[in-house]
């Protein structure tokens, strides 16, 4: 082993750190705003309506560019992406924090999505080839789940904690020291990892394929502030569903595909991003229709509320830690994730029965536990196994399908299960007795409800789709990450 790949090998958990860290930054910005807005709207002076572009800017940019994001951290090199990825979304985080007017925003969280559809992949991708020995690499990735499993939940801690105690200009501001440690931490402990195959850029297919997403991530955005029979939410999917069906024919045909196809007929692979697909879509039932429950029904603060979704961060940290880093080398995903996914459904369930009058402790406490250590058992199994027996290659690209299927996941439930909530509380208040308002909040609760299961019904299925498609036993990882002697 050449002098350079055992330095590497040996500060490999240092790595791990460091990706850690930029990944949950990317994370965080997706739901640390969200607390901050009604102040940023008193401050900047923009309306109800238009609040929504705060989030969708970031999810439009984010979304739409992770293929293209994770193909140039394969050609630039893995380092480079995540110097670029690093700085940009830090420079935007600052236009952002700096902000006087609404359209800057906007535009800091556009640019803010672009930078973090290259640094997602790029930290993703540098895990995967860091790390090759099955034990070693099961418990990096437990605790790479644990970030996905609970980075929403964090970004609402620290959202509420600095709009309360500071301004909401430092949800944003905060990313610089994100962003300047992880720099650090890049320069010294992560290698260069630059593509050794010869390719170009596919531009049609980055074209298709970044138009396709981003017309179906904008399609469900506007179902969630608009409608489902609104033109320019059919006319969105439709046209991004026709792209992306261009997308896959041109990926049969290019010299230099930026998705090449190969990495999808995998079993287990593509098991892996149906798992993490629906936990994604099952997920928005808890970051938003529980916050709301605790604010409004329940009378937290903002700062309480984020507080409130701390037992399920522990309860992925425990079930990652003590269940998938120790047990996914030895038995693989096949058991795992099932397993997690009847949980996360059973935590799902519990959420169904609360009422007015529920309490924390005896109502809510229960699933947020039950659902955490089921994300646990689910995220990093899915995501170890998503990007295993990948060549080299391909690693950036495997990594940006891996990102893409959450993202896309995550859309999809927004706009449905907003949907079905606000639906079914609308024909529930019409035939709700009492009160003005206690009919309203009886109907709302209800719509969560309903919501609720359907999230449990994704969670249901998932376990049923991931015990056929997984395989059990060893996973078998490509002896091409491994450091060469």
């Amino acid at each position: 082993m050449s002098r350079n790949r055992q330095s590497a090998h040996s500060r490999r958990w240092w790595t791990m750190s460091v990706l850690s860290l930029a990944q949950l930054m990317v994370l965080l910005d997706a739901t640390v705003i969200n607390i901050a807005l009604p102040r940023a709207q008193t401050d900047l002076h923009f309306s109800s309506g238009n609040r929504q572009w705060i989030i969708t800017a970031y999810a439009l940019a984010f979304g739409s560019l992770l293929m293209l994001g994770g193909r140039l951290s394969d050609l630039w090199g893995r380092r480079t992406a995540l110097y670029v990825g690093l700085a940009g979304f830090a420079v935007a985080s600052a236009i952002g924090g700096f902000a006087h007017s609404f359209t800057t925003l906007v535009i800091a969280r556009a640019i803010q999505g672009v930078f973090g559809a290259l640094l997602a992949p790029a930290a993703l991708a540098t895990l995967t080839v860091t790390f090759t020995e099955p034990k070693e690499r099961a418990k990096a990735f437990a605790m790479y789940g644990v970030i996905g499993g609970s980075g929403a939940a964090v970004g609402l801690l620290l959202g509420g904690a600095l709009t309360q105690w500071a301004s909401w200009r430092w949800c944003l501001f905060i990313n610089l020291f994100f962003a300047a440690i992880a720099l650090v931490g890049v320069a010294v402990f992560v290698e260069s990892g630059r593509s050794e195959h010869r390719a170009r850029l596919d531009v049609l297919g980055t074209v298709l394929g970044s138009a396709g997403l981003f017309f179906v991530v904008f399609g469900f955005s506007h179902a969630v502030t608009s409608s489902w029979s609104s033109l320019a939410t059919w006319g969105s999917l439709v046209i991004g569903v026709m792209l992306l069906a261009l997308f896959v024919l041109w990926q049969q045909h290019s010299k230099d595909p930026l998705l090449p196809l190969r990495i999808l007929t995998n079993r287990t692979r593509a098991g892996s991003l149906v798992a993490l697909l629906l936990t994604s879509m099952g997920l928005f039932a808890v970051f938003l229709l529980l916050a709301y429950y605790l604010e409004d029904t329940l009378g937290f603060s903002p700062l309480r509320t984020g507080v409130a979704f701390m037992p399920i961060v522990i309860a992925v940290s425990l079930s990652a830690s003590f269940a998938s880093a120790r047990l996914l080398s030895m038995v693989g995903p096949r058991p795992l994730v099932p397993t997690g996914m009847l949980l996360a459904a059973m935590g799902m369930v519990l959420f169904t029965r609360l009422t007015p009058h529920s309490d924390y402790g005896g109502h809510v406490l229960p699933g947020l536990v039950v659902l955490g250590l089921g994300l646990g058992l689910i995220f990093a199994p899915a995501i170890a196994s998503a990007t295993a027996a990948i060549e080299r290659r391909d690693v950036g690209a495997a990594s940006a399908m891996v990102n893409t299927t959450q993202q896309i996941g995550g859309s999809i439930g927004t706009a449905l299960l907003n949907t079905i909530a606000v639906t079914v509380a609308a024909r529930a208040f019409v035939h709700a007795s009492g009160t003005s308002t206690q009919a309203h909040q009886s109907a709302t609760l209800h719509g969560y409800s309903v919501a609720f299961w359907w999230s449990a019904g994704f969670f249901a299925i998932g376990a049923v789709l991931t015990l056929f498609m997984l395989e059990s036993g060893n996973p078998v990882y490509e002896s091409e990450f491994a450091p060469a002697s």
